[in-house]
């Protein structure tokens, strides 16, 4: 990621307000009472600033969050602050990932493997089952292949605020979107300043993860869009159990 998540950090649950995150986080919840998990230790991979990491803590859950955006994790350190919620938060790869110790679960939300490329999802999956107890949970998402195939990719999105606007170009690659994204925060003085920063998403095939899930010792327990609906084409949830 070339600067991907710098100077977005700071606006990124501002301008995501409209996914409801409440109703995200209950889901989530719902997933883990699902497959039994009702209390413990959880991690959040690609947690960003820390909105799924502080809804768990407050839910009872002992979480710790990893991000590879240090500008992420300050500004989950300054929510944290602000709400009176202090999970961990560690700046991480997830295809590098450690924890001293061994989780109930671990979670994904919001895309993150999506920024893994299809040669390194075995060494991320591996990681996460190194991290995880005897039957843990891994549960995570993806932007399903026809979104970022025919939704996403090679098409263009802006949006003009009062704070802020930004224009985000995509293109599509093989395998790959390419996203420029860039941004005018309104200053003090009512000038704007600019900022770029470049993303990367990677397509994943059902197939292929259900491929390399398997092979790094996990059970797929369910798969569904989002917030479980079936109809959904835009996100696939996977909830997995380590062997």
């Amino acid at each position: 990621m070339d600067g991907a998540y710098t100077n977005l950090a700071d606006w990124f649950e501002y301008l995501n307000k409209d996914c409801d995150y409440e109703k995200w986080s209950q889901y989530l919840h719902e997933k883990l009472l699902f497959a039994g998990v009702r209390s413990g230790i959880g991690l959040d991979i690609g947690c960003g600033s820390g909105k799924f990491t502080r809804a768990l803590t407050k839910m009872g859950y002992h979480m710790t969050g990893f991000d590879i955006s240090a500008q992420m994790l300050a500004k989950a350190q300054q929510l944290n602050a602000e709400e009176g919620v202090f999970p961990l938060f560690v700046q991480e790869d997830v295809r590098n990932l450690r924890f001293h110790g061994r989780a109930d679960f671990v979670i994904s939300v919001n895309d993150c493997f999506n920024y893994v490329p299809q040669s390194d999802l075995a060494k991320a999956f591996g990681k996460i089952r190194g991290c995880l107890k005897k039957g843990g949970i891994f549960w995570f998402d993806i932007s399903t292949e026809y979104k970022l195939r025919e939704v996403i990719g090679n098409n263009a999105f802006c949006e003009d605020r009062e704070e802020l606007a930004y224009l985000w170009f995509n293109r599509l690659c093989d395998e790959r979107v390419e996203m420029d994204f860039t941004m005018f925060v309104k200053r003090q003085d009512g000038l704007f300043s600019r900022s770029d920063e470049r993303h990367v998403q990677y397509i994943h095939k059902k197939e292929n993860v259900y491929e390399e899930l398997d092979k790094c010792g996990f059970d797929v327990l369910l798969t569904e869009g989002a917030f479980g609906d079936a109809q959904d084409k835009m996100r696939l949830n996977f909830l997995c159990r380590r062997r």
